[in-house]
């Protein structure tokens, strides 16, 4: 039987097929999520229309604390995003000499604004604030980020929650593109709270677009490779520039390029651009994840507003 061989990656030819991924002779599809957020965003107008037309604003907050530069790109971004949908959004900026008390402040003056739905404190803080301190204030029913504990323990019971935002993107990402991850071995590179812990618990939720076999490497684990040539999708998430090379990866399998870091002034993606030659499916550096997180955020403050709504309609005890 012909065999497919990327440096210490071994495996068939008809067992990348039978995993339903493999292409010979194509480079990698991309996983465009571009396309897949403006999927989400069309579903959130009619949401936002139906919303409105029964007197309801949905509302996105923001903290920014400090003059980090990237933070105040993406705040405006993200306020952007709102305005294209519909949004009412409340932006709170605090200098980077505020203090603990002032950034909790402003997080319990938009956990009692009944306009504001869902918020986000970007991080980072300035150093010598407690950003967790101002984080554990907000209100879980307003945790656009859904990244508060309440809200990781709901996740982990499969109860209904905020989910955060990236992995919930990544999910519908690949729903998008026709990957299914049920009953498929995934393993996640990285274990940080915003994309790896979260991700890892969501795909093994028994729900349509889940049910995978998980596991969960990290820049502790001496070969990672020689797990993440095992997988059916590998989601690379540790923020470690180039961490994922071609001879990681089998021959068909499905990369997703989650994590990111700047060097020099330049995005750098986990995923080497090698990874393209092996793979059936990649997300690409710009236009991949990015998109789904954002689109996420408006997905999660929409749905803060219909369930404020249900409550005051005697919907939800």
């Amino acid at each position: 039987m012909q065999r497919l061989r990327r440096g210490c990656g071994e495996e068939s030819i008809a067992g990348a097929e039978e995993r339903g991924f493999y292409a010979p002779g194509v480079s990698a599809r991309v996983l465009d999520g571009e396309a897949a957020a403006e999927a989400v965003r069309v579903d959130l107008a009619g949401r936002v229309a139906a919303l409105r037309a029964r007197g309801v604003v949905p509302g996105l907050g923001t903290i920014l604390v400090g003059d980090d530069g990237p933070s105040r790109r993406y705040v405006e971004m993200k306020h952007r995003d709102a305005a294209d949908l519909g949004l009412h959004s409340v932006q709170v900026e605090l200098g980077v000499n505020a203090t603990q008390a002032e950034a909790n402040a402003a997080v319990d003056r938009l956990n009692a604004d009944p306009s504001v739905h869902a918020f986000i404190l970007q991080y980072p803080f300035p150093s010598g604030l407690d950003f967790s301190e101002a984080m554990e204030r907000v209100h879980p029913h307003k945790d656009a980020d859904g990244l508060l504990p309440h809200n990781l323990g709901r996740l982990v019971m499969g109860l209904d929650a905020p989910l955060a935002c990236t992995p919930a993107g990544i999910l519908r990402l690949l729903a998008h593109h026709g990957v299914s991850v049920s009953g498929r071995h995934v393993v996640v590179v990285g274990r940080g709270l915003t994309i790896g812990r979260p991700l890892a618990n969501l795909l093994a939720l028994k729900r349509p677009d889940a049910n995978a076999a998980v596991t969960v490497v990290h820049t502790g684990v001496a070969d990672i490779g020689r797990f993440t040539r095992t997988a059916d999708v590998v989601v690379a998430a540790a923020g470690v520039p180039g961490l994922v090379t071609a001879d990681m990866v089998a021959p068909g399998a499905v990369v997703v390029a989650a994590g990111v870091s700047f060097v020099d002034g330049r995005v750098v993606s986990d995923v080497a651009d090698d990874v393209a030659e092996v793979a059936s499916w990649l997300s690409p550096r710009v236009g991949g994840v990015g998109p789904m997180t954002r689109a996420m955020l408006m997905s999660n403050a929409v749905d803060a507003a219909e369930r404020a709504l249900a409550e005051s309609e005697g919907g939800l005890r």
